[in-house]
Order: structure tokens, then C-alpha cells, then sequence
């Protein structure tokens, strides 16, 4: 199955936010539920920010420094994935580096969407399922003559 697939939930969890915009503004997106917020220069991808992101920055701050663009505090090194990209081969990076979400891109960089963990896991288990019924409907000649 291909990300594609999950594409319409992916937008939904899509909270994009520019690089010049302040990280107060960022951490206030992040504490109403979101989880990862993907920063963009001139509508690509430029990092991504989380909670640990701004808890760091923030830990930095001494007075006004606080104050400072999303841009400092971002995470610059970002594997994403694309729309054409196999589900399986997505669980397998998120399991092995740790992710719970991760952006999905165009192939320009432009964000599509980001997909989480627990949906992709779902799906792939959606689709186990139905495998195992399609064989076991098989094996027991249902629906073959």
C-alpha cells in the first residue's frame, strides 16, 4: 500500500509555520494539541518543530532571547517521506528511528501532510487482516468455482 493512501488524514495533521515567525507563537500551536509543527521558507520545507524543539530554546533563553524566529530552534535534519512511497517501508523508519510523525513531500519539498504512527500501524494492520481473510475464504473454496 502506498502513502498515498493515507494522504487525506495526513493533511489534516498538516500544521505548517514560517521560519520568521516567533517561537512564542509556535509553542502556543504546539500546547493546542499539535505535535509537530513542519516550518517552511517560501513554502518548502525548511525543518520541523516539536515540543522538545521549543523546550530546548527556550531552556537557552535569558531575557529577550525568547523572542527568537522558529528558525533557531527548529530541527534542520528531517527525514520525510513522499506520496509514492510504500507504507510498509514508512513503519519500518518511523519504528526504527523513533518517530511518531513524520512529513510527507512532494517532490518539489512542498509539505502534503504529515502522518503519525498509530494511523500508519493501523492501516497496515487493516490490510493484514483483510489478506488473512481473502486466504482463509481460499483455503475453504468460499466464493471459487
Amino acid at each position: 500500500m502506498l502513502v498515498r493512501k493515507l494522504l487525506p488524514n495526513a493533511r489534516r495533521r498538516l500544521q505548517a509555520i514560517d521560519v520568521g515567525a516567533a517561537l512564542l507563537q509556535a509553542a502556543r500551536r504546539l500546547g493546542n494539541g499539535c505535535d509537530m509543527l513542519v516550518v517552511c521558507d517560501a513554502g518548502r520545507m525548511a525543518g520541523v518543530l516539536t515540543k522538545t524543539d521549543v523546550v530546548r530554546q527556550t531552556g537557552r533563553c535569558s531575557g529577550a532571547s525568547c523572542t527568537a524566529p522558529v528558525v533557531e530552534a527548529m530541527t534542520r535534519d528531517v527525514t520525510a517521506v513522499t506520496a509514492d512511497g510504500w507504507l510498509q517501508d514508512v513503519w519500518e523508519l518511523m519504528k526504527t528511528r523513533g518517530f511518531k510523525n513524520i512529513p510527507v513531500l512532494d517532490p518539489d519539498g512542498r509539505p502534503l501532510g504529515v502522518l503519525n504512527a498509530r494511523d500508519v500501524l493501523q492501516t497496515l494492520l487493516q490490510e493484514a487482516r483483510e489478506e488473512e481473510t481473502l486466504l482463509q475464504d481460499y483455503v475453504m473454496n468460499i466464493g471459487y468455482r
